[in-house]
């Protein structure tokens, strides 16, 4: 790259007296201007950014020894640093000023809704508080909150007025004004801050749902024979689904139990012999499921986030815990057609007790005709002489999905899940029914999450789904879908934090049972949410109910001071409800608790259910902060600390009836329940965990799992 300097030295020399010379006398002149561009070599430059690192001003002895190591003049190593420092500069200006852009937006955004809100409880006539004061507000908290308000605008200010030279990092962060779930949960049971001998947890550097991890293994550059090789794996791995997707008997049969498609695998190994084939191994198990339905999306916008592994993840928050794409060997035509991609992902049951599932694997997507398209999943094997190849303990046989338009909108989608999983280490007493079933990640529970997520972004872009506005709070379509994407980034937050993902390292802490609670820390960076660190911690248990009949326990306001906490055990009210889905329990609401200190503390609710599974997710939320969202403003900086309940059926067979619950019959049928929290320790993101706040949290999920059991007559179980 040549040097800035440099070459303004040279336009310098050549640029007077333009019309004093001759054509010939001008193309002599841009002829030495070539010969004097210097371009340096890859080596060159390597050399002077590793010296940069250990020494941005160099003395004229270290400036001499490059320029006798790397043959190039003293005045160019000098050029070369000037110019680095001022790039240097420019960038770490550039930096600065996005954070403090992002900062007065912030504070700028609280300070309306503040303002908004007075407007809603004092008289317009008088000017005065009317006499039946609403109890969302308190005149005097209000007030200091805008006393803190205008002493964080001067804090940015004087930022605003030294930043340059000195790194954002380095001041006092800006403290949100929100209420965070700590305040309440930590206030509730007495907690007291960070006082307390501090715990050696390992802090993760940034929250899952924002930074991710590196990946296990970070492939090198590949040469057109690699290229050459995944494609020719690809379409034969195309060939294979095709068939999977088309056969019926024998290749597939129908389970007597339950009547779902099972793999022959005697006749799948006649049809399609493997030479490296694991099956024989003692620790291997084969999956392989076979499912179909219809849902609400066109097979073109279908594929389009099937291709697109940032749509994919979110429209599988609940199974994708993180997507990356590696390569892109074919970037394919429109409609997706000859798109090839070399992927990385990893695969969650929404527990602390189930490890991931890791797999490099190639997409490719066929246009097979007019209106059918197919996708096409197979692992991709790295040489054997990497430290990664002997490894990976799951290996993606060809599967994928069948995708076909059908009229209006609507699209009908076969999905073949096929897998080899090397059982090294046990799974978990609890989840072993629901794993070796096939259940935990087969075709069934990927197209039913598939048809929740399709009809919930139909009600996203329809403006008249049904909505349910006590208050007359939702105002217009946007502030409707400012509410659920508030909500459905709340959900993927809560997902993303209760997984045992590479991103998660868990603590086992003594509890209630031999499973006992879960706890991970993190740093805290997400704009959406309260910056510091975050304790995540959670729990399973097994309850001798119906998957349905637990989640309509949890779905149920009538019966939420049973279990929750943040209401302590007051009744609340549903403000507002938006439906997102045809089954009435996916929805989102808002909820207010009767008689509490917070009066101006709601809670932002979703709930979603299929045939899979259910979760409900909450978070506490100020009323400022709601009514950005509901007004349709931008939400993606209000903090959220979800916490919730997963709920998936146990795997086994049925035997009597598993939803009574006036007994806990240990042999039946029942329901896995995942109950996770999320708390804000400190402010600070250099802060310690605390002894305290760990035996804090450890209680807290041990009294929700009491109050849970009780309440649903199963303390025995």
């Amino acid at each position: 790259m040549p040097s800035n300097g440099r070459r303004k030295m040279e336009y310098g020399r050549g640029g007077g007296g333009s019309g004093g010379g001759d054509h010939r006398d001008d193309a002599s002149g841009s002829q030495r201007r070539k010969k004097r561009y210097h371009r340096h070599t890859a080596h060159q430059i390597q050399r002077l950014e590793g010296m940069y690192k250990e020494c941005p001003h160099p003395d004229e002895k270290q400036r001499m020894q490059l320029s006798r190591e790397l043959g190039l003049a003293p005045r160019q190593i000098k050029f070369w640093f000037q110019n680095r420092r001022t790039q240097m500069k420019a960038q770490n200006e550039r930096a600065d000023n996005c954070a403090l852009r992002a900062e007065n937006d912030k504070i700028r955004c609280e300070n309306i809704a503040i303002r908004e809100a007075l407007k809603n409880v004092i008289c317009p006539s008088c000017g005065v508080p009317p006499l039946n004061e609403d109890s969302y507000f308190d005149e005097q908290k209000l007030q200091m909150e805008n006393a803190q308000l205008k002493q964080e605008l001067d804090r940015v200010s004087s930022i605003a007025a030294k930043y340059i030279g000195r790194p954002i990092s380095q001041l006092p962060p800006v403290q949100p004004i929100h209420i965070s779930s700590l305040d309440l949960s930590m206030a509730s049971f007495g907690g007291h801050g960070l006082a307390g001998p501090s715990l050696d947890l390992d802090l993760i550097p940034g929250s899952a749902s924002s930074t991710m991890p590196n990946l296990p293994y970070q492939p090198p550059g590949f040469s057109d024979m690699d290229k050459s090789l995944m494609t020719d794996i690809a379409a034969n791995a195309m060939a294979e689904l095709l068939r999977l997707l088309q056969t019926n008997e024998p290749l597939w049969m129908k389970s007597s139990t339950d009547g779902r498609d099972v793999l022959n695998l005697e006749t799948y190994e006649r049809i399609f012999p493997r030479a490296t084939s694991h099956s024989k191994n003692s620790y291997v198990r084969i999956e392989a499921s076979r499912d179909s339905g219809v849902v609400i999306m066109s097979g073109l916008a279908l594929v389009d986030m099937f291709i697109d592994l940032n749509k994919f993840a979110e429209l599988f928050p609940t199974i994708v815990s993180m997507a990356r794409t590696i390569e892109v060997i074919s970037s394919g035509m429109l409609g997706g057609h000859g798109s090839l991609q070399l992927m990385y992902n990893e695969l969650q049951v929404l527990s602390p007790l189930v490890p991931t599932r890791e797999f490099y694997f190639l997409r490719y997507c066929q246009q097979i005709e007019q209106g059918l398209w197919a996708i096409v999943d197979v692992s991709y094997n790295f040489p054997q002489d990497n430290q990664f190849a002997n490894q990976c303990r799951s290996h993606r046989l060809p599967s994928g999905c069948l995708i076909q338009d059908m009229p209006n909108g609507y699209s009908k989608v076969t999905w073949v899940e096929h897998v080899e999983i090397e059982d090294k280490v046990p799974t978990h007493r609890i989840y072993r029914d629901l794993i070796h079933s096939g259940l935990a990640f087969g075709a069934q529970r990927w197209l039913a999450a598939l048809q929740r997520m399709c009809e919930r972004f139909a009600c996203l872009m329809v403006s008249g789904t049904y909505t349910r506005d006590l208050e007359g709070v939702i105002p217009s379509p946007e502030g409707k879908r400012s509410m659920m994407k508030l909500a459905q980034r709340m959900v993927n937050n809560f997902c993303a934090n209760i997984s045992a993902s590479n991103g998660h390292r868990w603590t086992t802490l003594s509890g209630m049972d031999e499973i006992g609670v879960r706890v991970a820390i993190h740093k805290s960076t997400d704009p959406g949410q309260p910056n510091g660190v975050v304790l995540s911690a959670g729990t399973t248990i097994w309850l001798p109910l119906s998957p349905q009949n637990v989640f309509n326990f949890f779905k149920d306001e009538r019966t939420r001071p049973q279990w929750d906490v943040l209401s302590n055990g007051n009744a609340v009210q549903d403000v507002a409800h938006i439906a997102n889905g045809s089954h009435p329990g996916n929805c989102i609401s808002v909820l207010r608790a009767f008689n509490t200190n917070q009066n101006n503390m709601l809670i932002l609710q979703e709930s979603c259910i299929d045939s899979s599974g259910s979760l409900v997710v909450y978070s506490p939320i100020d009323l400022p902060a709601i009514n950005i969202a509901m007004s349709g403003e931008d939400s993606s900086y209000i903090p959220l600390l979800p916490s919730g309940f997963t709920i998936s059926p146990d795997g086994r067979a049925d035997q009597g009836d598993g939803a009574s619950s006036s007994s806990c019959n240990a042999n039946g049928s029942g329901s896995l329940v995942t109950v996770a929290l999320q708390i804000l320790v400190s402010s600070l993101p250099s802060a310690k965990l605390n002894l305290e706040s760990v035996n804090t949290v450890n209680n807290l999920i041990g009294t929700t799992v009491q109050q849970i059991k009780t309440a649903l007559n199963c303390n025995s179980s």
